[in-house]
């Protein structure tokens, strides 16, 4: 069983990010939309600062309070729209309270590093060039670390379908037969034992177990719950570890990889807006 280490992963992109960064003459800048008070939600903010800061990204973060209206938020991306030197806008969610379908879809698509505009989401689903969702990348990326030639094997989704519809068309993409399902399936063993790809994102700690994993399969870990002092995933990892032949470990999986896609998200559009630097599309 291989662990796929998302933190040196995450560097060895970061580390070819920075040496890009250093040929261009303007810095891709970066602006984060921060909403209220959430712990959790400042410490992404924070590890995605901090990972600019190291690879050379002009980084800017605008908090606002809880109960701000989001057409205060969305009048400040209509400026950030306009800036020539902010490449990438990204709201952190969960919001509060304010929608988020109408805050994110007030980004410029050229701007939508985090890949959720609808506009993005109907180019990837036509299978036009556009900046894909980075937790999508990150997940893309770490299967292919695995060497495996995946073409026409099963992979399964746990997650909601707004989570996993970019995924289904990207995994689609690759030739993997690819099936959506929810936690509360009542064949969810079933399904799980026949993935040769099992992806999970829903939330739930520990909640797969290894005997409903396929023996020899792929299994990328994307939930993150706080239990205690500890961040646990959705996938037992102790049981999981006896079944799979490689398994993402929480943290340090899919979260580095995460905020290393969205850093090369926002070099994509740096290139995209300027014409500048080399294709970053790794999909």
């Amino acid at each position: 069983m291989s662990i796929l280490n998302g933190r040196i992963l995450a560097k060895i992109i970061q580390k070819e990010i920075k040496q890009e960064i250093q040929r261009l003459k303007q810095k891709p800048g970066l602006a984060i939309i921060l909403v209220g008070d959430d712990p959790a939600s400042h410490l992404y903010v924070s590890l995605k600062e901090k990972a600019c800061k190291q690879t050379g990204i002009h980084f800017e973060k605008i908090i606002y309070e809880e109960k701000t209206p989001e057409e205060i938020l969305i009048n400040k991306i209509a400026k950030l729209n306009n800036r020539s030197d902010i490449h990438g806008i990204l709201v952190q969610l969960p919001l509060p309270g304010q929608n988020p379908d109408n805050v994110i879809t007030a980004i410029d698509p050229k701007k939508d590093v985090d890949g959720f505009h609808p506009k993005n989401l109907t180019l990837l689903e036509e299978g036009k060039p556009c900046l894909v969702p980075a937790v999508v990348l990150g997940i893309i990326k770490l299967i292919d670390e695995t060497k495996h030639d995946l073409s026409g094997k099963k992979a399964v989704i746990i997650s909601s379908d707004i989570f996993a519809k970019p995924l289904l068309k990207t995994l689609r993409n690759r030739s993997l037969n690819t099936e959506v399902i929810r936690w509360d399936n009542v064949n969810l063993a079933e399904k799980t034992k026949t993935a040769d790809v099992l992806i999970c994102a829903i939330g739930k700690p520990n909640f797969i177990k290894g005997e409903i994993i396929k023996k020899g399969a792929i299994v990328i870990d994307v939930g993150t719950t706080r239990v205690g002092n500890k961040v646990v995933g959705d996938i037992e990892q102790e049981s999981a570890k006896q079944i799979a032949r490689f398994l993402t470990p929480v943290p340090g999986g899919v979260g580095p990889m995460t905020v290393a896609m969205l850093l090369k998200n926002v070099l994509e559009a740096h290139r995209i807006q300027t014409g500048v630097g080399n294709n970053q599309k790794i999909y």
